[in-house]
């Protein structure tokens, strides 16, 4: 009961409407008491109170080894002296006990007429615009985690599949073998798939991985492709793989049942080639010149390199002392139309809330400020 109520008290203050300066912010979580790596959805609302300035606001939490996070959206909408800002986060904790979510955010104030100045003259001649930049401390919310069951490797939920073309194989030739996990959760990422006590010749390669994280957590595919290989038949014990879903809290595994394969060895002596390669040395030693010719060619392919390893060194230096080569193109800009093609053929994730708002505004019959919208971008390269 006591436990019950503290878990209520939390939630309601997660729930209010708090007080700022110029704004009121207001925090939910889906879940206070989740399971280590159990997905939490975190939101954050900023309404403007102060209708005398205009505010912009850069907010995201801070890194921790407690829990690992990602941005799912970020939505600003009302404009100058009237911002509205929703913010969604998809957190997952990564040990058991109390740890505590902080953040940073940045309130930056101007007025109507700085906005304004700021973009007067030609394209070539905009004006930084001067802001009040202000640290808000924002209280740090706290999550009590429980543990995982012992031997948990997988958290969610998760089907397992795997594929082999053939367990027959001539000795030392590799037998391809893959393993997929697919499903919902924190993502499938296993360090080591197959047991520790193989006998056997094992080629990994890095799993490939495909996930999306949404409001309703990570949906994933992770597949891990290998290869076997040995000098006589063997087998491959079963691969077992503990999960936990935190939605029915119950424990299920996965696996792969035991696998054997049939080598065939082969004959040393047909690995014997009859005739002598290379040639037996002759008198007139022909293959010094070759070699000759051969390390020449090797000190020439060097130098090459290594100049171009300086030239592109230099070259990046020099690149990095200049402005950021977009900062012209946006600047450029006259029209909302202008700026969202630029954008979207820049790199529409990292522009994808500057996007979403100049296509409301020709598309979708909203009224947006496109001098703001503008700055905004400009930020974002800074």
């Amino acid at each position: 009961m006591k436990n019950s109520l503290g878990k209520l008290i939390l939630v309601l203050l997660c729930s209010l409407w708090l007080h700022a300066e110029d704004f009121k912010y207001h925090f939910t979580l889906s879940n206070t008491s989740p399971y280590v790596k159990e997905a939490v959805i975190m939101t954050l609302d900023l309404n403007q109170s102060n209708r005398n300035k205009v505010l912009f606001f850069h907010f995201a939490l801070k890194k921790n080894p407690d829990y690992e996070f990602h941005r799912i959206t970020a939505k600003e909408t009302g404009e100058n002296i009237a911002a509205r800002v929703h913010y969604e986060y998809l957190i997952y904790p990564l040990r058991s006990g109390e740890i505590q979510l902080h953040f940073d955010l940045i309130q930056k104030a101007t007025t109507e007429a700085n906005l304004v100045y700021s973009f007067s003259g030609d394209r070539d001649n905009v004006k930084g615009l001067t802001t009040v930049d202000t640290q808000i401390d924002l209280p740090p919310l706290t999550l009590k985690i429980k543990s995982l069951p012992k031997g948990t490797s997988l958290v969610g939920d998760f089907s397992l599949t795997h594929s082999l073309k053939t367990n027959k194989a001539k000795a030392y030739e590799p037998l391809p073998f893959q393993v997929t996990i697919k499903g919902s959760g924190y993502p499938p990422l296993l360090e080591n798939l197959l047991p520790e006590n193989i006998n056997f010749t094992l080629f990994k390669e890095n799993p490939i991985v495909n996930a999306v994280n949404s409001s309703q957590g990570t949906s994933s595919t992770v597949v891990y492709p290998m290869a076997l290989s040995h000098s006589q038949s063997f087998e491959l014990e079963p691969i077992v793989i503990k999960a936990f879903d935190p939605k029915t809290q119950k424990s299920y595994t996965l696996k792969v049942p035991k696998q054997h394969f049939n080598i065939r060895k082969v004959d040393v002596k047909s690995l014997v080639d009859k005739i002598d390669s290379p040639k037996p040395l002759e008198s007139d030693l022909p293959w010094l010149s070759t070699i000759l010719i051969s390390l020449l060619s090797y000190l020439v392919v060097f130098a090459a390199g290594f100049l171009t390893a300086i030239s592109l060194k230099w070259k990046k230096k020099r690149t990095a002392q200049t402005s950021h080569p977009l900062k012209k193109k946006i600047e450029a800009c006259k029209d909302e139309k202008a700026l969202l093609q630029l954008l979207m053929a820049t790199d529409a994730k990292q522009f994808a809330l500057s996007i979403e708002k100049l296509e409301k505004g020709l598309y979708g019959n909203a009224k947006i400020n496109f001098n703001k919208v503008k700055q905004e971008v400009l930020e974002m390269l800074k």
